[in-house]
């Protein structure tokens, strides 16, 4: 896990890597690389079943690999909108081994290496269905049903390869992580819907007003 000894993870992480036949590509914003989570997604994984990319423009001269994968009909990329299906539809129909994208970075990030990016309008777009709460405690997320980019691809894994464990053995090394953190002093993150709802919002209220709907938006139960 590369983490000092006081700290180490590695009993939390898999004794041999998980057998997938499910591939990933990681976009990871360079703001995100000292955040530690996907390195322990990393860990998890053969190594060729999860390729980590870190940058913002992603052109076809600078990544023919990644732009082959781009235009490969089993590929995906993990990105929420109207335009997105769910991914337990497409695991359904899916009968061989597919390449899942997923964006690492926060909301603005991910939207704006989306966007920016046109090899990333060439894959399918699939989006999780899911209710289920973040355990990455000790960040705030924008709802409660935020995931982590580690949990999206501990539960987009769980879809593709049909098997419930893959979820639980990727999440352990989370879990643990939050764990070792709040005992050191870090405090429990409620999402921002959360705190704005309950009236503990303690920060100075945005001036720009489309930040500013954002949060209206949240307090109103909006998807955003």
């Amino acid at each position: 896990c590369s983490r000092p000894q006081k700290v180490c993870l590695c009993p939390f992480l898999p004794i041999h890597p998980l057998k997938v036949s499910t591939g990933l590509y990681i976009i990871q914003h360079p703001a995100e690389v000292m955040l530690r989570t996907v390195p322990l997604l990393a860990a998890c994984l053969p190594p060729d079943k999860c390729k980590i990319l870190v940058g913002r423009r992603f052109s076809e001269d600078r990544y023919p690999e990644l732009a082959t994968v781009c235009r490969n009909p089993n590929t995906l990329i993990l990105y929420p909108g109207a335009e997105a299906t769910n991914l337990e539809e497409v695991a359904v129909m899916s009968s061989s081994p597919s390449v899942m994208i997923i964006i690492d970075g926060t909301w603005s990030q991910a939207k704006d290496i989306f966007y920016k990016n046109s090899l990333f309008r060439l894959p399918k777009q699939v989006q999780l269905k899911t209710n289920i709460s973040s355990q990455y405690v000790i960040r705030t997320q924008p709802t409660n049903t935020c995931l982590s980019t580690l949990e999206c691809a501990a539960v987009a894994l769980t879809i593709m390869e049909k098997n419930k464990s893959i979820q639980e053995t990727i999440l352990r090394p989370l879990q643990a992580l939050c764990s070792f953190q709040l005992q050191h002093g870090a405090q429990i993150h409620h999402s921002k819907e959360h705190l704005l709802k309950n009236g503990l919002y303690d920060k100075p209220m945005p001036k720009n007003k489309r930040k500013l709907r954002r949060m209206e938006l949240l307090v109103n139960n909006v998807k955003i």
